[in-house]
Protein backbone atom coordinates (compact mmCIF):
# COMPACT_ATOMS: atom_id res chain seq x y z
CA UNK A 1 0.00 0.00 0.00
CA UNK A 2 1.25 3.44 -0.91
CA UNK A 3 2.07 5.26 2.33
CA UNK A 4 1.31 8.65 0.80
CA UNK A 5 -2.11 7.50 -0.41
CA UNK A 6 -2.90 5.99 2.98
CA UNK A 7 -1.90 9.20 4.69
CA UNK A 8 -4.17 11.21 2.39
CA UNK A 9 -7.09 8.93 3.20
CA UNK A 10 -6.47 9.36 6.93
CA UNK A 11 -6.42 13.13 6.50
CA UNK A 12 -9.65 13.01 4.48
CA UNK A 13 -11.40 11.03 7.20
CA UNK A 14 -10.03 13.37 9.88
CA UNK A 15 -11.26 16.39 7.90
CA UNK A 16 -14.70 14.78 7.62
CA UNK A 17 -14.76 14.23 11.40
CA UNK A 18 -13.84 17.87 12.01
CA UNK A 19 -16.73 18.97 9.78
CA UNK A 20 -19.04 16.66 11.72
CA UNK A 21 -17.86 18.15 15.04
CA UNK A 22 -18.52 21.65 13.71
CA UNK A 23 -22.09 20.67 12.90
CA UNK A 24 -22.60 18.84 16.21
CA UNK A 25 -22.92 21.79 18.56
CA UNK A 26 -23.53 19.65 21.64
CA UNK A 27 -20.26 17.73 21.28
CA UNK A 28 -18.42 20.90 20.40
CA UNK A 29 -19.81 22.61 23.46
CA UNK A 30 -18.76 19.75 25.72
CA UNK A 31 -15.17 19.96 24.46
CA UNK A 32 -14.86 23.30 26.22
CA UNK A 33 -17.80 22.91 28.60
CA UNK A 34 -16.55 19.96 30.66
CA UNK A 35 -13.16 21.45 31.62
CA UNK A 36 -14.73 24.86 32.29
CA UNK A 37 -17.50 23.41 34.48
CA UNK A 38 -15.16 21.13 36.42
CA UNK A 39 -12.59 23.87 36.98
CA UNK A 40 -15.22 26.32 38.23
CA UNK A 41 -16.90 23.73 40.46
CA UNK A 42 -13.75 22.38 42.07
CA UNK A 43 -11.96 25.71 42.20
CA UNK A 44 -14.76 28.00 43.32
CA UNK A 45 -17.78 26.14 44.66
CA UNK A 46 -16.37 23.10 46.47
CA UNK A 47 -14.81 23.63 49.88
CA UNK A 48 -14.23 21.07 52.62
CA UNK A 49 -13.48 23.78 55.20
CA UNK A 50 -17.00 24.34 56.47
CA UNK A 51 -17.80 27.49 58.40
CA UNK A 52 -20.90 29.20 59.80
CA UNK A 53 -22.96 26.09 60.45
CA UNK A 54 -26.57 27.07 61.12
CA UNK A 55 -27.25 26.81 64.84
CA UNK A 56 -29.93 27.44 67.46
CA UNK A 57 -29.53 28.18 71.17
CA UNK A 58 -31.42 27.32 74.34
CA UNK A 59 -30.09 29.59 77.09
CA UNK A 60 -31.74 28.62 80.36
CA UNK A 61 -29.17 30.57 82.37
CA UNK A 62 -29.74 33.87 80.55
CA UNK A 63 -26.85 35.65 82.23
CA UNK A 64 -24.16 37.92 80.88
CA UNK A 65 -21.70 35.02 81.10
CA UNK A 66 -23.96 32.65 79.12
CA UNK A 67 -24.52 35.30 76.47
CA UNK A 68 -20.75 35.79 76.32
CA UNK A 69 -20.34 32.06 75.70
CA UNK A 70 -22.80 32.20 72.79
CA UNK A 71 -21.01 35.25 71.38
CA UNK A 72 -17.64 33.50 71.67
CA UNK A 73 -18.95 30.41 69.89
CA UNK A 74 -20.33 32.54 67.07
CA UNK A 75 -17.12 34.58 66.87
CA UNK A 76 -15.22 31.36 66.13
CA UNK A 77 -17.07 31.32 62.76
CA UNK A 78 -17.76 27.62 63.25
CA UNK A 79 -21.45 28.31 63.84
CA UNK A 80 -23.91 31.04 62.98
CA UNK A 81 -26.81 31.52 65.38
CA UNK A 82 -30.07 31.67 63.43
CA UNK A 83 -32.64 30.87 66.14
CA UNK A 84 -33.23 31.06 69.88
CA UNK A 85 -35.60 28.47 71.35
CA UNK A 86 -36.99 27.63 74.77
CA UNK A 87 -36.33 23.89 75.11
CA UNK A 88 -34.09 21.04 74.01
CA UNK A 89 -37.11 19.41 72.39
CA UNK A 90 -37.41 22.38 70.01
CA UNK A 91 -33.73 22.02 69.17
CA UNK A 92 -34.27 18.37 68.28
CA UNK A 93 -37.22 19.24 66.02
CA UNK A 94 -35.10 21.82 64.21
CA UNK A 95 -32.27 19.30 63.80
CA UNK A 96 -34.63 16.60 62.53
CA UNK A 97 -36.13 18.91 59.90
CA UNK A 98 -32.62 20.02 58.79
CA UNK A 99 -33.28 23.66 59.66
CA UNK A 100 -30.10 23.73 61.76
CA UNK A 101 -26.94 21.63 61.98
CA UNK A 102 -25.96 22.43 65.57
CA UNK A 103 -27.91 23.10 68.76
CA UNK A 104 -26.40 24.72 71.87
CA UNK A 105 -27.96 24.04 75.28
CA UNK A 106 -26.83 26.23 78.18
CA UNK A 107 -28.24 24.86 81.47
CA UNK A 108 -29.64 26.92 84.29
CA UNK A 109 -26.64 26.07 86.52
CA UNK A 110 -24.18 27.57 84.03
CA UNK A 111 -22.75 30.01 86.60
CA UNK A 112 -22.02 27.14 89.01
CA UNK A 113 -20.32 25.15 86.25
CA UNK A 114 -18.02 28.09 85.64
CA UNK A 115 -16.70 27.69 89.17
CA UNK A 116 -15.81 24.00 88.71
CA UNK A 117 -13.24 22.43 86.44
CA UNK A 118 -14.77 18.97 86.18
CA UNK A 119 -17.95 19.54 84.17
CA UNK A 120 -18.51 20.96 80.67
CA UNK A 121 -20.12 24.37 80.61
CA UNK A 122 -22.86 23.50 78.13
CA UNK A 123 -24.09 20.84 75.73
CA UNK A 124 -23.80 20.83 71.96
CA UNK A 125 -26.17 18.71 69.86
CA UNK A 126 -24.79 17.96 66.40
CA UNK A 127 -26.35 16.43 63.30
CA UNK A 128 -24.00 13.46 63.07
CA UNK A 129 -25.50 12.18 59.81
CA UNK A 130 -22.95 14.39 58.02
CA UNK A 131 -19.42 13.49 59.20
CA UNK A 132 -17.89 16.72 57.89
CA UNK A 133 -20.42 18.82 59.82
CA UNK A 134 -19.69 16.77 62.93
CA UNK A 135 -15.92 17.19 62.57
CA UNK A 136 -16.32 20.93 62.09
CA UNK A 137 -18.66 21.37 65.06
CA UNK A 138 -16.33 19.43 67.35
CA UNK A 139 -13.82 22.25 66.97
CA UNK A 140 -15.87 24.01 69.68
CA UNK A 141 -15.35 21.10 72.10
CA UNK A 142 -12.41 22.77 73.88
CA UNK A 143 -13.10 26.34 72.80
CA UNK A 144 -11.28 28.65 75.27
CA UNK A 145 -13.69 30.65 77.38
CA UNK A 146 -13.31 32.80 80.46
CA UNK A 147 -14.76 35.91 82.01
CA UNK A 148 -13.22 38.49 84.29
CA UNK A 149 -15.48 37.17 87.04
CA UNK A 150 -14.78 33.47 86.52
CA UNK A 151 -11.09 32.83 85.86
CA UNK A 152 -11.46 29.16 86.76
CA UNK A 153 -13.12 28.52 83.44
CA UNK A 154 -9.75 28.94 81.76
CA UNK A 155 -8.86 25.52 83.15
CA UNK A 156 -12.13 23.91 82.05
CA UNK A 157 -11.67 20.32 80.85
CA UNK A 158 -14.09 21.00 77.98
CA UNK A 159 -16.36 23.88 77.06
CA UNK A 160 -19.09 21.78 75.46
CA UNK A 161 -20.30 18.26 75.98
CA UNK A 162 -20.83 17.00 72.42
CA UNK A 163 -23.92 14.87 71.82
CA UNK A 164 -23.89 13.29 68.36
CA UNK A 165 -27.37 12.63 67.00
CA UNK A 166 -28.49 10.16 64.29
CA UNK A 167 -25.08 8.56 63.65
CA UNK A 168 -23.20 8.27 66.97
CA UNK A 169 -20.97 5.48 65.60
CA UNK A 170 -19.92 7.80 62.72
CA UNK A 171 -20.34 5.05 60.13
CA UNK A 172 -19.91 6.21 56.53
CA UNK A 173 -22.67 3.99 55.02
CA UNK A 174 -25.24 5.71 57.23
CA UNK A 175 -24.41 8.98 55.47
CA UNK A 176 -23.72 7.61 51.98
CA UNK A 177 -26.52 5.10 51.30
CA UNK A 178 -29.56 7.41 51.79
CA UNK A 179 -27.95 9.93 49.46
CA UNK A 180 -27.06 7.22 47.00
CA UNK A 181 -30.77 6.62 46.40
CA UNK A 182 -31.07 10.14 44.99
CA UNK A 183 -27.83 9.99 43.02
CA UNK A 184 -28.71 6.73 41.26
CA UNK A 185 -32.28 7.80 40.56
CA UNK A 186 -31.08 11.12 39.14
CA UNK A 187 -28.75 9.42 36.70
CA UNK A 188 -31.06 6.61 35.59
CA UNK A 189 -34.36 8.52 35.45
CA UNK A 190 -32.94 11.42 33.44
CA UNK A 191 -31.01 9.08 31.14
CA UNK A 192 -33.99 6.82 30.44
CA UNK A 193 -36.35 9.62 29.51
CA UNK A 194 -33.77 11.82 27.77
CA UNK A 195 -33.57 9.29 24.97
CA UNK A 196 -37.33 8.61 24.86
CA UNK A 197 -38.40 11.12 22.18
CA UNK A 198 -35.10 10.83 20.33
CA UNK A 199 -35.51 7.06 20.08
CA UNK A 200 -38.98 7.47 18.58
CA UNK A 201 -37.53 9.78 15.96
CA UNK A 202 -34.52 7.60 15.14
CA UNK A 203 -36.60 4.41 14.82
CA UNK A 204 -39.19 6.06 12.60
CA UNK A 205 -42.00 5.70 15.13
CA UNK A 206 -42.77 9.39 14.98
CA UNK A 207 -44.74 8.82 11.77
CA UNK A 208 -47.12 6.54 13.67
CA UNK A 209 -47.58 9.13 16.41
CA UNK A 210 -48.44 11.78 13.83
CA UNK A 211 -51.43 9.76 12.69
CA UNK A 212 -52.82 9.38 16.23
CA UNK A 213 -54.91 11.89 18.23
CA UNK A 214 -52.37 11.86 21.08
CA UNK A 215 -51.58 15.37 22.31
CA UNK A 216 -48.09 16.55 23.28
CA UNK A 217 -48.96 16.57 26.99
CA UNK A 218 -50.47 13.06 26.81
CA UNK A 219 -47.34 11.82 25.08
CA UNK A 220 -45.08 13.38 27.75
CA UNK A 221 -47.08 11.88 30.60
CA UNK A 222 -47.32 8.49 28.90
CA UNK A 223 -43.55 8.44 28.46
CA UNK A 224 -42.80 8.89 32.15
CA UNK A 225 -45.42 6.58 33.72
CA UNK A 226 -43.46 3.31 33.27
CA UNK A 227 -40.29 4.91 34.62
CA UNK A 228 -42.06 6.02 37.80
CA UNK A 229 -42.54 2.34 38.63
CA UNK A 230 -38.92 1.65 37.72
CA UNK A 231 -37.86 4.46 40.06
CA UNK A 232 -39.75 2.86 42.94
CA UNK A 233 -38.11 -0.50 42.20
CA UNK A 234 -34.64 1.04 42.19
CA UNK A 235 -35.25 3.02 45.39
CA UNK A 236 -36.55 -0.10 47.15
CA UNK A 237 -33.59 -2.16 46.00
CA UNK A 238 -31.03 0.37 47.24
CA UNK A 239 -32.86 0.75 50.55
CA UNK A 240 -33.01 -3.02 51.12
CA UNK A 241 -29.32 -3.40 50.33
CA UNK A 242 -28.51 -0.58 52.72
CA UNK A 243 -30.56 -2.14 55.53
CA UNK A 244 -29.41 -5.74 55.16
CA UNK A 245 -25.79 -5.24 54.03
CA UNK A 246 -24.81 -2.00 55.76
CA UNK A 247 -27.14 -2.05 58.78
CA UNK A 248 -28.72 1.23 57.73
CA UNK A 249 -31.20 2.43 60.37
CA UNK A 250 -34.64 3.42 59.07
CA UNK A 251 -36.18 5.69 61.69
CA UNK A 252 -38.97 7.41 59.74
CA UNK A 253 -42.22 6.48 58.03
CA UNK A 254 -42.05 4.19 55.01
CA UNK A 255 -45.13 5.94 53.60
CA UNK A 256 -43.42 9.34 53.84
CA UNK A 257 -40.32 7.89 52.22
CA UNK A 258 -42.15 6.53 49.19
CA UNK A 259 -44.17 9.72 48.84
CA UNK A 260 -40.92 11.67 48.75
CA UNK A 261 -39.46 9.24 46.21
CA UNK A 262 -42.48 9.69 43.96
CA UNK A 263 -42.26 13.48 43.99
CA UNK A 264 -38.55 13.36 43.23
CA UNK A 265 -38.82 10.73 40.48
CA UNK A 266 -41.40 12.66 38.44
CA UNK A 267 -39.29 15.84 38.69
CA UNK A 268 -36.19 13.98 37.47
CA UNK A 269 -38.14 12.34 34.65
CA UNK A 270 -39.41 15.68 33.34
CA UNK A 271 -35.83 16.94 33.17
CA UNK A 272 -35.05 13.95 30.96
CA UNK A 273 -38.05 14.72 28.76
CA UNK A 274 -36.91 18.30 28.33
CA UNK A 275 -33.44 17.10 27.33
CA UNK A 276 -35.01 14.71 24.81
CA UNK A 277 -36.69 17.66 23.06
CA UNK A 278 -33.31 19.39 22.73
CA UNK A 279 -31.22 16.45 21.50
CA UNK A 280 -31.16 15.29 17.89
CA UNK A 281 -29.63 11.86 18.64
CA UNK A 282 -29.38 9.41 21.51
CA UNK A 283 -25.68 10.22 21.83
CA UNK A 284 -26.47 13.91 22.26
CA UNK A 285 -29.12 13.01 24.82
CA UNK A 286 -26.52 11.04 26.78
CA UNK A 287 -24.10 13.98 26.62
CA UNK A 288 -26.70 16.42 27.92
CA UNK A 289 -27.68 14.01 30.68
CA UNK A 290 -24.08 13.81 31.82
CA UNK A 291 -23.73 17.60 31.79
CA UNK A 292 -26.88 17.99 33.89
CA UNK A 293 -25.84 15.22 36.30
CA UNK A 294 -22.32 16.48 37.03
CA UNK A 295 -23.25 19.76 38.79
CA UNK A 296 -25.99 18.01 40.77
CA UNK A 297 -23.57 15.36 42.00
CA UNK A 298 -20.96 17.89 43.10
CA UNK A 299 -23.14 20.71 44.47
CA UNK A 300 -26.12 18.90 46.00
CA UNK A 301 -24.33 18.08 49.25
CA UNK A 302 -23.80 14.40 48.48
CA UNK A 303 -20.03 14.51 47.97
CA UNK A 304 -19.11 17.84 49.52
CA UNK A 305 -20.70 19.80 52.39
CA UNK A 306 -23.39 22.20 51.26
CA UNK A 307 -22.56 24.64 54.08
CA UNK A 308 -19.02 25.07 52.78
CA UNK A 309 -20.06 26.43 49.39
CA UNK A 310 -20.19 30.13 48.53
CA UNK A 311 -23.64 31.68 48.68
CA UNK A 312 -23.89 31.96 44.89
CA UNK A 313 -23.14 28.24 44.49
CA UNK A 314 -25.72 27.38 47.17
CA UNK A 315 -28.41 29.38 45.37
CA UNK A 316 -27.53 27.62 42.11
CA UNK A 317 -27.65 24.21 43.82
CA UNK A 318 -31.11 24.97 45.21
CA UNK A 319 -32.46 24.69 41.64
CA UNK A 320 -31.44 21.00 41.48
CA UNK A 321 -33.97 18.28 42.41
CA UNK A 322 -31.20 16.16 43.93
CA UNK A 323 -30.33 18.86 46.48
CA UNK A 324 -33.81 18.77 47.95
CA UNK A 325 -34.25 15.00 47.76
CA UNK A 326 -31.03 14.40 49.69
CA UNK A 327 -32.47 16.43 52.55
CA UNK A 328 -35.77 14.58 52.32
CA UNK A 329 -34.37 11.06 52.25
CA UNK A 330 -31.75 11.67 54.95
CA UNK A 331 -34.33 13.43 57.09
CA UNK A 332 -36.86 10.60 56.88
CA UNK A 333 -34.44 7.68 57.07
CA UNK A 334 -31.94 8.98 59.61
CA UNK A 335 -33.69 11.68 61.63
CA UNK A 336 -37.29 10.38 61.78
CA UNK A 337 -38.52 13.58 60.11
CA UNK A 338 -42.00 13.57 58.63
CA UNK A 339 -42.78 14.72 55.11
CA UNK A 340 -44.79 17.59 56.58
CA UNK A 341 -41.59 18.84 58.25
CA UNK A 342 -39.86 18.86 54.85
CA UNK A 343 -42.28 21.18 53.07
CA UNK A 344 -39.47 23.57 52.22
CA UNK A 345 -37.97 20.76 50.12
CA UNK A 346 -41.25 19.57 48.58
CA UNK A 347 -42.44 22.73 46.86
CA UNK A 348 -39.19 23.28 44.88
CA UNK A 349 -39.55 19.75 43.47
CA UNK A 350 -43.18 20.41 42.54
CA UNK A 351 -42.23 23.72 40.91
CA UNK A 352 -39.40 22.03 38.99
CA UNK A 353 -41.80 19.35 37.73
CA UNK A 354 -44.32 21.94 36.49
CA UNK A 355 -41.62 24.03 34.79
CA UNK A 356 -39.89 21.12 33.04
CA UNK A 357 -43.14 19.47 31.95
CA UNK A 358 -44.38 22.77 30.52
CA UNK A 359 -41.14 23.40 28.63
CA UNK A 360 -40.97 19.83 27.31
CA UNK A 361 -44.58 19.97 26.13
CA UNK A 362 -44.14 23.34 24.45
CA UNK A 363 -40.93 22.30 22.72
CA UNK A 364 -42.27 18.98 21.43
CA UNK A 365 -43.76 19.06 18.00
CA UNK A 366 -45.53 15.98 16.71
CA UNK A 367 -43.79 16.19 13.36
CA UNK A 368 -40.83 14.62 11.63
CA UNK A 369 -38.75 17.77 11.87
Amino acid sequence: MNIRTSFQRILAIAAKEVIHLKRDRVTGGMIAGIPIVLTLLFGYAINNEVRNLSAAVVDQSNTSASRALVAAAEASQVISITKHTDSVEELQVLLASNKISVGLYIPSDFEQRLLHETRPLAQMLVNGSDPIVLATARALYRMPFSTSKHRAAMQQTSTFEVRTLYNPERRSPVFIVPGLIGVILTLTMVLFTSIAIVRERERGNMELLITTPVSSLELMIGKIVPYILIGYVQASLILLLGIFLFDLPFRGSMLDFYAGVGIFVISALTLGLFISTLASSQFQAFQMTFMSFLPQLLLSGYMFPFEGMPRAAQLFAETFPLTHFLRITRGIILRDASLSQMQEEIWPLALFFILMMTLATLRFRKSLD
